[in-house]
């Protein structure tokens, strides 16, 4: 089962998938070298945010995911 990374945006334009499953236990540091380059880079901005089972967390470096949560990573919004 694992975790569920959900990717909205530009990051999955980046990744090619909306969606990635990782193994759990899934620390940002663990996250972050899982995925690809390109991807690893867009999501240490300050302004991606991380959302962990439905709630924005204020430092995603603090995030640890388990069995069956779902983190999602949330880009910039830009609009007109």
């Amino acid at each position: 089962m694992g975790v569920r990374v959900l990717l909205l945006g530009r990051l999955r334009d980046l990744a090619g998938t909306d969606q990635l499953i990782l193994d759990a236990p899934l620390s940002w540091e663990t996250l972050l070298a899982k995925v690809p380059a390109a991807l690893a880079a867009a999501v240490r901005d300050e302004r991606v945010h991380v959302a962990l089972s439905g709630t924005v967390v204020a430092d995603k470096a603090t995030i640890l995911a388990h069995e069956g949560d779902e983190v999602a990573l949330l880009p910039p919004v830009s609009g007109g």
